[in-house]
């Protein structure tokens, strides 16, 4: 443990910053699976609105660079190659 109170302050810092980006993480996670199931489904109108939602919440996590610019993009492109397959 650190004796510097700014390097105490940092590490208070780090561990909010880890929790909130594994709960974005955790939630892009969610909307994808919940895509994928709604493509098992087979319905295209739910599929469609699990891949805008999944999409919105990849962009947000990018933009924050919770993930990779390119992470979230392929991912995207994997959604959409799918979705249109359907």
């Amino acid at each position: 443990m650190a004796n510097i109170a700014s390097q105490m302050k940092r590490n208070r810092q780090n561990i909010a910053r880890r929790d909130r980006n594994r709960a974005v993480r955790s939630n892009v996670k969610t909307h994808m699976k919940l895509f994928r199931k709604a493509l098992e489904s087979g319905d295209r109108d739910s599929a469609s609105e699990a891949y805008h939602k999944a999409a919105r919440r990849l962009d947000k996590a990018a933009e924050k660079g919770v993930v990779h610019r390119n992470y979230a993009a392929n991912k995207k492109s994997k959604m959409a190659k799918a979705l249109n397959e359907l």
